[in-house]
């Protein structure tokens, strides 16, 4: 499916060690090493977007996500495009909520977090 056709995507990320992280507006948070799902959408040109989320470490932190992303030792293991609806998605997927409001101060959905901890899994091979 073409990027510039998706308007959803799906980051799995994982931490490589526990971090303690400001993220913005959301002030200080624990994050436990393991893998995280982040769903997020762009209305237009969701390639740049993913672009910038793959890319590189240095830049302007505007999202939540870029709070945690910038950090030593966490990468993207994975990315999935969707045709559906953003909290839709979200709202479809496990996991556990440990930072209310990560990326849905705009959610209008009821979504409590757009960042799920999955758990301290077998980490990618590029990590061990």
């Amino acid at each position: 499916m073409p990027a510039d056709d998706a308007l959803t995507y799906a980051l799995t990320i994982w931490l490589e060690r526990p971090l303690r992280l400001n993220v913005g507006a959301l002030g200080c948070h624990d994050f436990p090493g393991g893998a995280y799902r982040y769903v997020g959408s762009a209305k237009r040109n969701t390639a740049a977007r993913l672009w910038r989320h793959l890319g590189h470490r240095e830049r302007r932190l505007r999202w939540h996500i870029d709070y945690l992303l910038v950090q030593p030792g966490v990468e993207i293991i994975d990315v999935n495009l969707h045709h559906i609806a953003e909290c839709t998605l979200n709202q479809s997927l496990s996991g556990a909520v440990l930072v209310q409001g990560f990326g849905a101060s705009d959610c209008r959905n009821g979504c409590r977090s757009h960042l799920r901890y999955l758990g301290p899994m077998i980490p990618p091979l590029e990590a061990q």
